[in-house]
């Protein structure tokens, strides 16, 4: 273990060295509808599981420490997520269940549902990055999905917007209302109502962990019209007030 902590602490700087990168890898080496990876706080590959290896066609994980993914793949496939992981680590924040298409060699591009987590030190700096994609579990061919669906949900995710309703997003994905229900409820078993609500409150309990934004200040940014609203939403989805989180965490 400790070879491998120095090489993770020359890469990434001391904070990150704590993850128990061997053990992540070796659990996710067993996962191979899943690509793992650990990043430096330049977006570089620290630790990546075989999925993700084989996925680009490489033999190694030697060939992808180190490197970015717009180093290992070509065109939107290595831009996107090159782009994604610097907006992580600008913003410290997270990107949760982002719906995309990833590379799978030898030219068979999949859905994936994409997680990215900001890694932190002590004084709140942002150091690296941790995530997986998962392939989406049912049959779903690369047509299925619409562009437009996956564009309108991304728009969401990173705005989190007030005026997100159901009937924006149907209106955005080019779907009818029932359409947009079903996909919806295929994809990640909840109602667009419920995605919706889902993304808003995951997202107010990231920024609860950060003591320098007021619970108001979360409530605006995730879209609720005023802190009572928030806090009633967040109640009703975890039990408790967004201060009581906050105090627990």
């Amino acid at each position: 273990m400790k070879p491998r902590t120095k090489q993770v602490k020359s890469a990434m700087n001391s904070p990150v060295a704590s993850v128990e990168v061997e053990l992540l890898e070796k659990l996710f080496d067993h996962s191979p509808d899943v690509a793992f990876f650990l990043k430096d706080a330049g977006g570089r590959y620290v630790a990546v599981n075989e999925s993700l290896v084989a996925r680009h066609g490489l033999k190694c994980k030697s060939q992808v420490i180190g490197k970015c993914p717009r180093d290992i793949c070509v065109g939107d496939f290595g831009r996107i997520p090159t782009e994604q992981d610097e907006r992580v680590l600008r913003t410290g924040r997270a990107l949760v269940d982002h719906l995309e298409l990833q590379w799978r060699r030898p030219n068979d591009p999949v859905w994936c549902l994409t997680t990215k987590l900001p890694i932190l030190d002590s004084g709140g700096t942002v150091v690296g990055l941790i995530g997986f994609s998962r392939d989406i579990r049912i049959p779903v061919a690369q047509d299925e999905i619409p562009a437009d669906f996956a564009r309108a949900l991304a728009d969401f995710e990173q705005s989190l917007s007030a005026e997100v309703t159901p009937a924006w997003l149907a209106r955005r994905s080019q779907l009818p209302s029932p359409r947009l229900a079903r996909l919806m409820k295929r994809l990640f078993g909840l109602t667009p109502s419920q995605f919706i609500t889902k993304s808003r409150i995951g997202a107010g309990s990231r920024m609860l962990r950060d003591p320098a934004r007021s619970v108001a200040e979360i409530a605006h940014a995730c879209g609720f019209c005023d802190h009572s609203a928030f806090t009633r939403a967040f109640r009703s989805a975890t039990g408790m007030t967004p201060t009581e989180f906050r105090a627990q965490h």
